[in-house]
């Protein structure tokens, strides 16, 4: 028999539980037996708590209700991330899950901007944008289904306990009928054939058989690394924070803001997470230019409550497998690459994994062909993610601390020259196929950071100039008058029944 029998996901925590929970949702009428391997004695790094848009689809495919999930993870509403002192110290902007104004005659509204603003006009571009202004004003609604209405031209994500989404998950996948298996791998056995993993041997001598491995298991990467050798691509010389320091505070209905927080600091940058019940926080460095007792003071320092447990410092290096697909074994999760939590891409990058294997699940004959391409997809995922990391610390002004001056002088990867020149000279985003960020977020870090273009769309003169000053003032106002008239995010949540405060579980 040629098909997949049995596949072993090495590792839980978040990757670990959604894969097994994507798995045995797309593969539950096959005969293919799914078994999780994870040990209590082996922490997850749980400190990934904010999420992009894809996360909602991929939920919906598993058939999740969204206020139970809500509860379950005691997670709130995301319209973007908002950004101080980037560009400049006092700078301050937010980069939405949504577009900036809409489309006037086919042409994207930010050109119409350009063109003002070289005009004159001082008006914010994100004055155009809705979900921008209701994160300013701390509202939430789902967007309108009609496509005409500027309250239909956004997304949302979640910020929850990455923790409590594991556990969510292991109940959904056991109950399509993964077995979880406690236990800590401490061998493989190859085959002295193909090179292919064969069995795990674990901690109490069982071993555990399958035909594809997924490797969860975290930074160590068990399968991919310390049995394949499959190799490491150093990232440092783009994205060289290594070291974080993680605390939780404590929160409430005041300051629950459906948003993400960065804030820049002299040598990284500062997370602040709101869930229902208790807000995350953290200092993302680089430890060449900061020591780690001055990053846990300057994290200390600027925490807005007090504190829920003692901090938890995190190493890392950014970057990713040569192949997150090697032989029969799939890296997912932080065993096949791990780029800073700037833009919550962490889970992004999990589920696309996940998303690509369906789409490639392979036989027993492992086609090469199958497994090129998804590792060709993944790079592209990882690459794309990695420059538009990086844009946000080379388009800066900054020069008051050392690690703002490495990156002023920074040679960048051809993909981003080329999208930082395209910008500056016309306006223009390079589309992608592939990758996380749509144009509208590039326009956001790029404005928001006082990268303006040199140029604008000349389609946009075909508008008298009062035609122009017309529609956009039309469009600013229908965004405050919209924003204005957005119910408080804690009174959506309330209504939609997805308070954890007031379901069984919220004490536990």
């Amino acid at each position: 028999m040629n098909h997949i029998q049995k596949i072993c996901i090495l590792g839980g925590g978040t990757a670990g539980w959604m894969t097994a929970a994507g798995l045995a949702e797309k593969l539950k009428h096959s005969d293919i037996a799914i078994t999780l391997i994870e040990s209590e004695q082996i922490g997850t790094v749980g400190v990934g708590e904010a999420t992009l848009p894809h996360i909602r689809y991929f939920n919906e495919t598993l058939g999740i209700h969204e206020p139970t999930f809500m509860k379950a993870t005691k997670a709130t509403f995301k319209l973007g991330i908002e950004f101080c002192d980037w560009g400049k110290i006092g700078d301050r902007y937010i980069h939405p899950f949504g577009d900036f104004g809409q489309p006037i005659n086919h042409i994207s509204f930010h050109h119409f901007w350009v063109n003002a603003r070289q005009s004159g006009d001082t008006t914010r571009l994100s004055d155009y944008s809705y979900p921008i202004i209701a994160a300013e004003l701390g509202r939430f609604q789902y967007p309108d289904p009609d496509p005409s209405k500027i309250e239909s031209t956004f997304g949302y994500a979640y910020q929850f306990d990455a923790s409590l989404y594991a556990g969510f998950l292991r109940q959904h996948a056991e109950a399509n009928g993964v077995t979880r298996i406690e236990g800590k791998a401490t061998e493989s056995q190859l085959d002295s054939e193909t090179g292919f993993v064969k069995n795990l041997i674990l901690e109490n001598g069982e071993q555990i058989s399958a035909d594809l491995f997924v490797d969860c298991s975290g930074f160590r990467g068990v399968l991919i690394e310390q049995a394949l050798k499959t190799g490491y691509e150093d990232w440092s010389e783009w994205l060289p924070c290594n070291r974080a320091i993680a605390v939780p505070t404590k929160s409430g209905p005041a300051n629950l803001r459906p948003y993400t927080q960065a804030t820049a600091r002299t040598a990284g940058w500062q997370w602040r997470i709101p869930l229902q019940h208790r807000t995350g926080n953290g200092h993302v460095y680089w430890n060449e230019f900061i020591s780690d007792d001055e990053a846990l003071a300057q994290l200390m320092d600027n925490l807005d409550a007090d504190p829920l447990a003692d901090p938890k410092q995190l190493f890392f290096k950014t970057g990713k497998r040569k192949k997150l697909w090697h032989k029969n074994v799939v890296a997912i999760g932080l065993s096949g690459g791990f780029l800073e939590p700037l833009e919550s891409t962490s889970i992004y990058l999990i589920q696309e994994g996940i998303t690509e294997l369906l789409q490639l699940f392979p036989d027993m004959y492992f086609p090469d062909s199958d497994i090129d391409e998804y590792n060709r997809r993944m790079d592209l995922h990882f690459d794309r993610v990695r420059d538009f990391l990086l844009l946000h610390y080379v388009a800066t002004q900054r020069e008051d601390s050392e690690m703002w001056r490495h990156f002023r002088s920074l040679t960048l990867p051809d993909s981003l020259q080329e999208k930082i020149d395209a910008w500056l000279h016309r306006g223009h985003i390079i589309k992608y196929e592939i990758g996380a960020f749509l144009p509208p977020s590039w326009v956001a870090v790029l404005v928001g950071q006082n990268l303006i273009p040199n140029n604008y769309d000349r389609r946009v003169d075909h508008l008298s100039e009062q035609e122009q000053f017309k529609t956009m003032e039309q469009i600013r106002k229908a965004v405050a008058f919209a924003a204005g008239n957005t119910a408080p995010q804690q009174d959506f949540i309330n209504r939609i029944g997805a308070n954890a405060a007031l379901s069984p579980e919220a004490s536990a």
